[in-house]
């Protein structure tokens, strides 16, 4: 049978139903979370799937398991050509970290995934079609999405957006994305009630080729340089998300961020700005201890007109907030600001905010011992996203860090470190420089560990 492809454009969740992937050929890239997730959606759609993965299947167990009882075939190990798996294919879906233009992705398969997007320009019909799973689910999602991405910052903001916008039990809320659920096996269930909050990496973001109905900023700073190779790079791939905003919907945008409030003059989507200061028109602020609003407008689909504040604009004080942190604060007006468009009255937004304690490895508490608070936040692996934890609590602070160095520069660290711990606890490939930096900044305990367990006995 000769190649069919698929028409990305004309795909549809109806169409899908319809059996209008009966029998195609599909080969999915990757068998990790979001490559398992494709193949069981083209599977159960009725595609025939081919999967690829140059990690030897002793490797992936876990993951060959959760396929279940699902007629696949599976194309595993160094020894597999990658382009030889997707020869017969009418389509190619891959998972965020497999991407031609990215130098983390392996060399081989790299150079066979730009023969296909040259060959697919110069003849649509001579190569097969190439999604991601984050756009092959903004193309057929049937309700309002929410983008929410940034340096720092984006899975509090997402999860606490999630929390506030299901404060109107009339939308069915689902939240995914980076955040750890594929989003792409929930579509069969979404309808246009439904609201899909999705927290969008530098990773997704290249593969875009839709936007969100609301695209939510939290601030763009530095981070995998590694695989975007300079500052600007990484700027230009976190605008994607601005540019391709619906122009019915709204940019929820960071006013004390440079870099994102300049996102303003991007596409014809109406903006809201939030800060911690007054609020300006159209935006949120903080003002004598609230979190206020000032003329901020709901979507269309939520009816349109300004939104429904308290006296003076207000919504919450400051202080009930549950999520420690001077940044924290700006993810809350930032996900007050997105309830707020979707028209999610101020008193739910107030309880559902109060009652939000944060997400898992980000400043999470999880132990006292003797008086000691013991605080994960894991997910911070670049300067600033420490800085800010650093300034969240109160001395004697001990710091433990470390990892895999990402090429960031971490000199900005040094003096906040110096400043605010009372000793530092380092390892892995990143802590020898860490400590360089902080001691050259002052911080006279430093000191190295091996493993997780030996940094937090070395931290009494």
């Amino acid at each position: 049978m000769g190649r069919r492809i698929v028409d990305l454009d004309g795909l549809s969740a109806a169409g899908i139903r319809e059996g209008v992937l009966d029998g195609r050929s599909v080969t999915v890239l990757g068998l990790a979370r979001s490559g398992i997730a494709l193949a069981r959606f083209f599977a159960d759609a009725g595609a025939r799937v081919t999967i690829y993965d140059g990690r030897p299947a002793s490797e992936l167990a876990g993951a060959i398991e959760s396929l279940g009882d699902r007629t696949v075939a599976l194309r595993l190990g160094p020894q597999v050509d990658p382009a030889t798996t997707w020869a017969e294919a009418d389509l190619l879906a891959t998972s965020p970290s497999i991407n031609p233009d990215f130098p983390t992705c392996e060399p081989r398969l790299r150079a066979a995934l730009r023969a296909v997007v040259v060959a697919h320009k110069a003849d649509p019909l001579g190569a097969p079609a190439l999604v991601s799973e984050t756009d092959l689910v903004l193309r057929m999602c049937p309700c309002p999405t929410i983008g929410v991405t940034g340096t720092k910052g984006k899975t509090t903001t997402s999860s606490l957006t999630a929390a506030l916008l299901a404060a109107d039990t009339v939308h069915p809320v689902i939240l995914g994305g980076n955040i750890g659920l594929p989003l792409v096996e929930r579509l069969p269930e979404l309808t246009p009630e439904h609201r899909v909050v999705i927290e969008l990496s530098e990773l997704q973001m290249p593969t875009l080729s839709r936007g969100t109905t609301v695209a939510v900023y939290t601030n763009v700073t530095s981070d995998h340089l590694d695989r975007h190779g300079s500052l600007e790079a990484y700027r230009a791939v976190k605008r994607r998300l601005a540019e391709l905003v619906d122009p019915n919907g709204a940019l929820v945008l960071n006013a004390d961020d440079p870099i994102v409030a300049a996102y303003s003059r991007l596409g014809t989507a109406p903006v809201v700005t939030y800060r911690r200061g007054p609020a300006e028109p159209a935006g949120m602020g903080v003002e004598n201890g609230w979190i206020v609003a000032r003329g901020v407008r709901r979507l269309a689909a939520a009816g349109g007109g300004v939104a429904a504040v308290g006296p003076g604009g207000r919504i919450m004080r400051v202080d009930e907030l549950a999520i420690p942190g001077e940044h924290n604060i700006s993810n809350a007006m930032a996900a007050v600001a997105t309830a707020l468009l979707f028209g999610v009255a101020p008193d739910a937004i107030r309880s559902a905010a109060r009652a939000f304690t944060g997400v898992e490895h980000r400043l999470e508490q999880v132990a006292v011992v003797d008086g000691v608070r013991f605080i994960n936040d894991s997910q911070g692996t670049q300067p600033d996203a420490v800085i800010a934890a650093l300034r969240s609590f109160p001395r004697p602070l001990i710091l433990i860090a470390g990892g895999r160095d990402k090429g960031v520069d971490m000199s900005g660290l040094g003096p906040v470190a110096a400043e605010r711990a009372d000793a530092a606890v380092l390892m892995g490939e990143s802590g020898p420089a860490l400590a360089e930096v902080f001691r050259g900044n002052g911080l006279a305990r430093v000191e190295m560990a091996g493993t997780l367990e030996e940094a937090v006995g070395r931290g009494d």
